[in-house]
């Protein structure tokens, strides 16, 4: 916290030297969304280059002023928040003062600029996400305030927690662990009570984007058991983005890669060559939107496709097809196909990427 706390006193000692001085004063921070500053490496996934370009967030400029000081408004709530010990969620913020931040995407982006100008991990600036994503089957974990979590036993998931750091004494017998991109599908495993059936394992969704708690859980069971990691998305351009995001990580995180991507996940399904294969009723299948051919032709592009010939393969099938499958287009085949055969057999005889 002394380290958190002097990287704001260094900030807000800048400003008072500019005013001093008779200057304008300037916040200088990475450009985390420009493709230029990200390198992508085998190991970590997308990071940001040591020299990225910067921008600066003047304060005597019309289009930058509010946004300046909205900045150091939050450094202050930070500020007073580590002082003190206590955590706030980006709602919480956000709802502190509605009419003076204006949206919850502005609370957002201020936070990750002010953890990326600050070089700190956001959980150490005390900032939580809202909780999304869900955990189910073989684990067991004792939350920071003690509390003890069994998502063995539970018939419904539990709520990734709000504190991933702070977990420990986590266990489990798993022998895999499996990402589902839906709420939706992750719930029918759940009721089918796959996690004990086939064998041991841990089940996530992230219900859609995952969130960076979700992500750090993931990379946290990676990092304590090296077990397989498994995704199930749908077969299509936004279910393989997803995918991405946990294995590689996004552009504008890319400044806390070695924290959240986890290299070693394997996409497991639904692979566009299953489609054919499983020899899926054309009628079932979606026709592909301007959006998802442009989202496809983006992701082709990006500098890990060209290391994952195979993946490169499935993304040429689905160009070619031109149509793309939500996991559910399964029961079209079974009612519970996607439980009692198609992911025992891929897990069993090796079916994935």
């Amino acid at each position: 916290s002394s380290e958190v706390l002097e990287a704001i006193e260094n900030v807000i000692q800048g400003v008072l030297q500019s005013l001093a001085q008779k200057k304008a004063p300037v916040l200088t921070v990475a450009n985390r969304t420009d493709w230029r500053n990200i390198e992508f490496k085998d190991s970590v996934g997308l990071q940001m280059i040591p020299g990225c370009t910067t921008k600066q967030i003047r304060s005597d400029c019309p289009q930058s002023a509010r946004r300046f000081a909205l900045m150091l408004k939050i450094l202050s709530m930070i500020y007073k928040m580590v002082q003190s010990n206590t955590y706030a969620t980006k709602r919480d913020i956000y709802y502190s003062d509605t009419l003076l931040f204006g949206s919850q995407s502005v609370v957002d982006q201020i936070i990750n600029d002010i953890s990326c100008m600050l070089k700190i991990p956001r959980r150490s600036l005390h900032v939580l996400s809202t909780n999304k994503g869900f955990v189910a089957g073989n684990l067991s974990y004792t939350e920071e305030d003690g509390t003890k979590v069994n998502c063995t036993c539970s018939a419904t998931a539990v709520t990734v927690p709000s504190n991933v750091q702070g977990i420990k004494n986590l266990t489990s017998h798993a022998k895999f662990i499996l990402i589902v991109e839906k709420d939706a599908t992750f719930q029918r495993l759940l009721d089918d009570d796959f996690f004990n059936k086939v064998s041991p394992c841990i089940m996530i969704t992230g219900r859609g984007i995952p969130d960076l708690n979700t992500r750090l859980l993931v990379r946290k069971l990676w990092d304590s058991f090296k077990i397989p990691i498994f995704t199930l998305m749908d077969a299509d351009p936004h279910g393989v983005e997803i995918m991405c995001v946990y294995k590689y990580g996004s552009v504008s995180m890319s400044f806390e890669a070695h924290h959240l991507t986890v290299p070693s996940v394997k996409w497991l399904g639904l692979l566009p060559s299953d489609l054919e294969r499983l020899n899926i009723c054309k009628d079932a299948l979606i026709p592909f939107t301007k959006q998802d051919e442009n989202k496809l032709a983006s992701i082709q592009k990006r500098p890990y496709i060209a290391c994952q010939p195979l993946w490169k393969k499935e993304l040429e099938i689905m160009a070619a097809s031109k149509l793309k499958a939500e996991i559910q287009v399964l029961t079209s085949v079974s009612a519970d196909y996607l439980s009692r055969v198609y992911l025992p057999n891929k897990l069993q005889f090796g079916g994935w990427l």
